[in-house]
């Protein structure tokens, strides 16, 4: 008789699916979510954003309201780094970290370099707007917006 497990393959995790899961849903922990499951610890920190976002907003409700949603966005911001750090992984890497036993390797094309471009663009304008916001509010007191 045959051990089922060791017949039994895992299902491939896909690198360019988890750098878009990253991308567009990184601030709720959605690539987490698909590469280690519920278990994982950093995909609640991640959730967490939005509970401690509605603190904020309820413990200072007088407040701007790029204060009251600043956990959500900086975790979005994660989820960005995150993204490009998943993306520009080797191949070779990621099938040693995700995808142990599945009997597949990855092979990465250009929707992911284009993914990747897009992360790079829209992380790094979200970074700024957020500095900008916040030096903004805290030296002239919200006196540009």
């Amino acid at each position: 008789m045959t051990n089922l497990h060791q017949t039994q393959h895992l299902s491939h995790k896909n690198k360019t699916m988890a750098t878009l899961l990253a991308f567009v849903l990184g601030g709720l922990g959605g690539h987490r979510l698909y590469l280690r499951g519920a278990r994982d610890r950093w995909l609640w920190v991640h959730l967490a954003s939005l509970p401690a976002a509605a603190l904020v907003a309820a413990a200072v409700p007088g407040a701007d309201w790029f204060y009251k949603i600043l956990p959500m966005v900086v975790s979005a911001l994660v989820g960005f780094l995150e993204a490009l750090v998943l993306g520009l992984m080797p191949d070779e890497k990621w099938d040693s970290l995700y995808n142990t036993g599945s009997g597949r390797e990855s092979a990465s094309n250009w929707p992911l370099a284009v993914l990747l471009v897009a992360t790079l663009m829209v992380g790094a304008g979200m970074l700024i707007a957020t500095i900008s916001r916040l030096f903004d509010l805290l030296y002239t007191g919200g006196a540009y917006g």
